[in-house]
Order: structure tokens, then C-alpha cells, then sequence
């Protein structure tokens, strides 16, 4: 009889005690009040104007969004968004000290990415190890399909180098049958991650397409003298000059080449050509100029993205990875309302299952990547338009020859 009423009272104990667990928990989910979310982005150093361009921006605009329709909705309430923030200072050993602290002890329930692909592909394991959903959103790497098989919460959305310099070489393939330019490329390219591999899968595509690279040349990070390399471009006599620069690199090798009087029939330079700034500082003799990226300047969601984007921060966005990086967000933002709640490895699964609604289009990922990437733009009459592949909406024809400087 006592043990029959022992069991009985341990049962009605265990009962309660997992009464009261359930109800600390349902508490706890309730307590919420708001999302926090965190990032570390680049506000020194060289990575500061790219990051200051493409990605803050956004990430404000987006936290901005968000809060003034509400908050993220997660079942049936929606919590305002808080951010934390630090600056990486363009250093990947920063932005892994970052990131550990955002986890550890800030304990956001998200964090947003760095600018750049070596920072991206810095703090990749750390974020993996965390369980943190990782938008890679300005990373272009030829390891990204690979790395997407091994981090199951990392998504990359701008292509490959591969992609990017066949959509090149392609364009210049078909200028080149048409009789427009002759088959001699001069290249130069950053000395980062970024420039190693895009001149690598670039070398490949040109000399798959016919072209001679009449002048292959790296550059140290931070170097500001590039006459020595245009005048060497120059002497090469392209027919084509290609330059996977970063953004500081990219006005000077264009300031530079108009000292020089260095016109080819086709200038393409970027990151940074679809930068605002690259337009107002050069103004007329943007005009023609090629640039990595580019954007369907004709749609009316990006029209509206650009106007909104405007008044929001004082400046337009870039016209390449700006909506890209704002769809990522919509794309988060969704997958956290279709997962009901803080579940990062649920998100994460989500955001490379789902489809969404964006300022792009709809976006399905395949096997962690997007697939419809833009590799080619061009400035034509104050506006980025967007060249290759020519088979996306919006791809519009190359103006070849370049016009001269004025």
C-alpha cells in the first residue's frame, strides 16, 4: 500500500514539475519582446567604402522597414527589431572576435554578414559552429557551391567567379564575332580573394572564348600609384582593359586612365562601377564604362526600392548588390515568419527551401546559391543597366566602342 501511494505521489510530482517546465517555457516564449540582431560591418579600414555603399545601408533600411510595419511576426504578435553592431574594421580577425561576441555574449537571435568575400569566408566556419544562418551576400567565390554542402545554414546570392567571368567573356565573345573589338584583353586584378579568383576563372573564360591576354597583372590591397600598371596596359594595346579592383582602385584606375588618355573599345572595371559615387564623380565619362553587377533598372519594384532607399538614407543605393542584399533580409525576414519563431537551424533550413517574395523577384535558392546572377552592366545615359547574362529580364545591349573621354 505504501509503495503503491509512493508511486503514485512521484508520478503527480513528476507531472507538476513538467506542468511547470511547460509553462516557464510558453512564459519565456511570451516574455519575448523583441528580435535582436547583430552584425559586424566594415566602418574603417579599406573594406569601409564598399560596406558603407552596399551593405549598412540596407541593413538600416531593412531595420527601419521592419520596425515601422511592426516588427517580425512570429505567431500571432509581431516583435520590433533591436540591433547590435561593431565594426570589423575591415580585418577578419575582427570580425571573428565579432561575431563570437555578438553570440556569446549578446546573445542576438540573428546575425547579418560582412562586406566582402574574405571577410565572408572568414567568419563562415564560426558562424557554422554557432548555428547562426549565414547570407553571404557579398561573397563571390568558386568554393561557394562546395562550401554550401558543408555549412548547412550559409546561402551565397551574388554567383561565382566562374559565372560572373563567363558572363564576361561571353559578352566580349559575341562583340568580338560581330567584329566590334579584336581578341587582345589587358587584365589587372587585386591581390584579395576577391581578385585571385575572379582573374583566375577570367583567364580561363577569355582564352575559352578566343582572346589573348596581352597583360595579366596582381596589385597589393592599398596601392594608390596605378599608372605604372595602365601605362603597361597601355603599351600591351588592347582592345579590351578588364580590372577586378575594389572600389578605391576602381576610381583611381579610372581617374588614372583618363590622364593617360587610356580609351580601349571596352572599360570594365568593379567593384564600384555600380556605385552611385562612381556616376556623380565621373558624370558624363561614366557613360560606356563596364562594371561587374548590374540591375533590371527597368522594374518597377527596383524603381520604387531606389526612390524608398533615397529618402531613407540621403543616397541611392548601388545597382548590383544593394537589392540583392535588401532581398536576403525579406528573404530572412519571411523565413522567420514561416518558422514561427527563433529556431536559427529551422531558418536556416527554410531560407534554402522556401520561395519569396522580393524587391528581385521570386527567389528560390538551389543547393544553398542563386542562380540568376548578373555579371555585366553598364553606364548608359546616367543609368547602370544590366548586360549579361542577356538571357535575364531587363538585359540590355552593350554601347561598344566606349565613348571617348570628354
Amino acid at each position: 500500500m505504501f509503495s503503491a501511494n509512493r508511486r503514485t505521489l512521484l508520478r503527480a510530482t513528476g507531472l507538476v514539475a513538467f506542468a511547470t517546465a511547460l509553462g516557464t517555457f510558453a512564459s519565456a516564449a511570451d516574455a519575448q519582446e523583441k528580435i535582436r540582431i547583430g552584425y559586424a560591418i566594415s566602418k574603417t579600414g579599406p573594406y569601409a567604402g564598399g560596406a558603407g555603399i552596399t551593405t549598412l545601408p540596407n541593413y538600416e533600411l531593412w531595420v527601419k522597414d521592419v520596425n515601422a510595419a511592426g516588427g517580425i511576426k512570429l505567431g500571432d504578435k509581431k516583435l520590433p527589431i533591436e540591433v547590435v553592431e561593431y565594426d570589423d574594421r575591415s580585418s577578419s580577425e575582427e570580425a571573428v572576435k565579432a561575431i563570437e561576441r555578438l553570440a556569446n555574449q549578446d546573445k542576438v537571435d540573428f546575425i547579418l554578414s560582412p562586406w566582402s568575400t574574405g571577410l565572408n569566408l572568414a567568419v563562415g566556419p564560426t558562424l557554422n559552429r554557432l548555428g547562426y544562418p549565414h547570407l553571404a551576400v557579398t561573397s563571390v567565390t568558386d568554393k561557394a557551391p562546395e562550401l554550401a554542402k558543408r555549412w548547412s545554414n550559409a546561402t551565397f546570392w551574388l554567383g561565382t567567379s566562374a559565372q560572373i567571368s563567363e558572363a564576361l567573356a561571353d559578352l566580349l565573345g559575341k562583340l568580338k564575332s560581330d567584329g566590334k573589338i579584336g581578341a587582345r584583353i589587358a587584365m589587372v586584378s587585386i591581390a584579395d580573394q576577391f581578385g585571385i579568383e575572379l582573374s583566375a576563372a577570367g583567364r580561363e573564360a577569355f582564352k575559352k572564348h578566343g582572346f589573348t591576354l596581352t597583360y595579366d597583372k596582381t596589385y597589393p590591397m592599398g596601392t594608390q600609384d596605378l599608372q605604372p600598371l595602365l601605362k603597361d596596359a597601355v603599351a600591351s594595346t588592347p582592345d579590351a582593359f578588364v580590372a577586378f579592383s575594389y572600389p578605391p582602385d576602381t576610381i583611381a584606375l579610372t581617374e588614372q586612365a583618363q590622364l593617360l588618355k587610356f580609351n580601349p573599345k571596352v572599360f570594365y572595371v568593379g567593384v564600384g562601377t555600380a556605385f552611385p559615387l562612381y556616376k556623380g564623380k565621373f558624370a558624363a565619362n561614366s557613360d560606356g564604362v563596364m562594371g561587374i553587377g548590374g540591375w533590371n533598372a527597368d522594374s518597377p519594384q527596383l524603381k520604387e526600392y531606389l526612390a524608398r532607399h533615397k529618402a531613407a538614407t540621403g543616397k541611392e543605393p548601388d545597382r548590383w548588390a544593394s537589392s540583392i542584399t535588401y532581398a536576403s533580409l525579406q528573404v530572412l525576414q519571411q523565413a522567420i515568419e514561416k518558422v514561427g519563431k527563433v529556431d536559427r537551424a529551422a531558418v536556416a533550413a527554410e531560407i534554402r527551401s522556401g520561395t519569396f517574395d522580393t524587391i528581385i523577384g521570386k527567389i528560390k535558392l538551389k543547393d544553398g546559391l542563386l542562380q540568376e546572377v548578373w555579371g555585366v552592366g553598364q553606364w548608359q545615359n546616367g543609368e547602370f543597366y544590366a548586360l549579361a547574362p542577356a538571357s535575364l529580364p531587363g538585359a540590355r545591349a552593350p554601347v561598344v566602342p566606349k565613348p571617348q573621354w570628354q
